[in-house]
């Protein structure tokens, strides 16, 4: 199996993204998911950026007194946002593997709409490093902020 939850002969990574990058449209990228459909993640292409979305959802809720969303909810479409972000932009023929995540969180994700924005900082042969930004109603009012490094082949 590979990280996705997709047997590895399955998936063909290559295929996906260039698919994706000719139609313009990532839905298909995220179905071979079962995460980020299990969130409910989305993305959208406005030029050269990706923005990903994470609609507001009763099961993403982990303090339902405030309601917020769970952490661990807000930390997974973080990571998944810079994964698809170098799928896409690095024309990637596996999935990258997490060699570190660290995470900040600034405020409560209230049950909202969250977005995150990636930006690859550096890359190397074999390593990226990728920055993730995640907010809901103000790009200035971060609820997070991550950096990930991943082995990419």
């Amino acid at each position: 199996m590979s990280e996705t939850g997709i047997p590895s002969g399955q998936l063909n990574v290559k295929d996906l993204v260039k698919k994706a990058n000719e139609l313009n449209d990532f839905s298909h990228l995220l179905e071979h998911v079962p995460y980020a459909q299990f969130i409910g993640m989305q993305v959208s292409r406005f030029g050269d950026e990706l923005v990903f979305q994470l609609p507001a959802k009763d099961d993403n809720i982990g303090n339902p007194t405030l309601p917020a969303l769970h952490g661990g909810v807000i930390a997974g479409f973080m990571e998944m946002s810079a994964i698809l972000q170098l799928m896409v932009f690095m024309q990637a023929t596996k999935v990258p593997k997490v060699v570190d995540f660290s995470i900040d969180y600034l405020r409560a994700g209230h049950l909202k709409d969250s977005f995150a924005e990636c930006k690859i900082t550096r890359q190397g042969r074999r390593v990226a490093n990728v920055s993730i930004n995640c907010w809901q109603t103000n790009r200035k009012a971060l609820i997070a902020t991550a950096r990930a490094h991943f082995l990419i082949e």
